[in-house]
């Protein structure tokens, strides 16, 4: 193996920049709503333990999306540093969609993210509440676009290749943004990232209640916690089936490696299994769990459909693209798959067994075991997320845009390997020390709890008086962020 190989530095420098990347970006998806579902709740309600709740989770939320900026320009200087190939290919393809993206959709959230910061005191409640909507909103087109671009590669549409055969050119961005696999990959990401956001939620609400601190406020949120992630890991089993639909319409290869499906089965024979017990290739199986049927369901929604194994369509891909192998690693498809699913389905009935304990009638306090667990359980939406990115990257190996590109012809062809290795170290070590940062601040806001407010309906107040008061003459000082 070469250890300065460009290939394989650039592989992996992308790789970890993206997913140090994707650490903030569900963070801001799901808590940018949580935040805007707080304050809207707090407008219409008066009831001033929500806004306490919008302030604390909203600090959150800025800290987060800050730290999601400064990362994610950093991974597109990566196109033209190390995958200059790639860059001029597809760069009629992804020129105006991320144009868009940065014009419309950074902008228009930015734009209104500062006027909900700066505008507590200067704005009318309603019109500020709408800013903090609208900037939400932007981050979710902004999201819609990249996923757009995602799915290009996934499954290119909307294009003709340049006469030189060297280009992919744009002829339709209605085909583009419309692209059937964006169109299931964006609320399968969005309703896991409010998984992620709802276990922020929780293990923010739980630190306090198990100190018996804030209880007048956080359990609300903590109730509001669980019934978000079962309702939003709900959404998660929808969007993640109707996708499931698309991999296998345009890439059945990647729904065969999620299995280390080797040959095409049918019916009973296309089952799903829970576990496994074999060599890391799948080649030689020790001990299976299945369910029969399952792969047939998930593949067409036909108990009795046909699924395609690897080996067939290694031959067939060898018969339309040449020699090649055309097999993605299938101990990381198969074992990312079922992470994915383990991680959300765990956090999930992690929720179930809180809202159980936490009910009206409970006749015995919550034990401490059970608000350790809801304290930890926090990344595990975010570990879901993580590793299913692994899966679809991963799944559609060995080409970087399927059909059209391999990984291999996409990498910058001048850049030694040495130099990658630099900037890969460079980058880890930086990253690794604004996790730190990032860390410290988020844990450090959190345990300090919601901002005394003056002159709410409930709370402390200076002095540690209680008293009554209209929501409009609430003062919220725009230093706390």
């Amino acid at each position: 193996m070469d250890l300065l190989d460009p290939l394989a530095l650039a592989r992996w420098q992308f790789g970890l920049t993206t997913l140090y990347h994707f650490l903030f970006v569900p963070l801001t998806l799901g808590m940018g709503l949580v935040v805007a579902i707080f304050q809207t709740t707090w407008v219409r309600t008066g009831n001033v333990r929500w806004l306490q709740l919008t302030r604390l989770f909203g600090s959150l939320f800025l800290i987060n999306f800050a730290m999601g900026v400064v990362t994610g320009i950093v991974q597109e200087f990566q196109f033209g540093m190390n995958w200059s190939d790639y860059s001029r290919f597809v760069g009629d393809v992804f020129g105006a969609p991320l144009a868009f993206e940065g014009l419309l959709a950074f902008f228009l959230e930015a734009t209104f993210l500062g006027l909900w910061i700066f505008g507590w005191d200067r704005l009318p409640k309603k019109l500020h509440l709408a800013t903090i909507w609208i900037a939400w909103a932007g981050a979710s087109i902004s999201a819609y676009i990249i996923l757009a671009a995602n799915a290009w590669m996934q499954n290119p549409v909307g294009y003709t290749m340049s006469a030189d055969g060297k280009r992919a050119e744009m002829t339709d961005i209605f085909a583009v943004v419309t692209n059937r696999v964006a169109l299931a990959t964006f609320p399968h990401t969005m309703f896991a990232s409010f998984m992620f956001a709802a276990g922020v939620v929780i293990a923010v609400a739980a630190w306090h209640l198990s100190r018996k601190q804030h209880i007048d406020i956080m359990r609300p949120a903590l109730r509001f916690g669980l019934w978000f992630m079962i309702a939003s890991f709900v959404g998660v089993f929808i969007a993640g089936d109707l996708l499931g639909l698309q991999m296998v319409a345009t890439q059945p290869m990647k729904m065969a490696s999620a299995e280390a499906l080797y040959n095409t089965a049918c019916g009973a024979n296309a089952s799903f299994s829970i576990f496994s017990l074999g060599t890391p290739d799948g080649t030689q199986e020790i001990w299976s769990l299945r369910v029969p049927y399952l792969l047939a369901f998930l593949s067409e929604h036909d108990f009795t459909a046909c699924v395609q194994g690897i080996n067939d369509l290694q031959a067939q891909y060898t018969t339309q693209w040449g020699p090649g192998d055309y097999t993605p690693t299938i101990w990381i498809t198969y074992w990312s798959f079922r992470w994915m699913i383990g991680f959300g389905g765990l956090a999930a009935v992690i929720s179930a067994v809180g809202l159980w304990l936490t009910r009206k009638n409970a006749k015995r306090p919550v034990p401490t075991w059970a608000w350790k667990v809801a304290i930890w359980s926090a990344p595990l939406p975010l570990f879901g997320i993580l590793v299913g990115w692994i899966f679809t990257e991963m799944g559609r190996q060995p080409w970087i845009v399927f059909g059209l590109m391999r990984t291999a012809n996409g990498v910058s062809p001048n850049v030694p390997g040495w130099t990658v290795l630099i900037s890969l170290i460079a980058f880890t070590a930086i990253y690794a020390a604004l996790a730190v940062v990032e860390f410290r601040l988020i844990v450090k806001t959190a345990k300090a709890g919601p901002f005394p407010i003056l002159g709410g309906k409930s709370g402390e107040f200076e002095g540690g008086e209680k008293r009554e008061a209209d929501a409009d003459d609430i003062h919220i000082p725009t230093t706390v962020y």
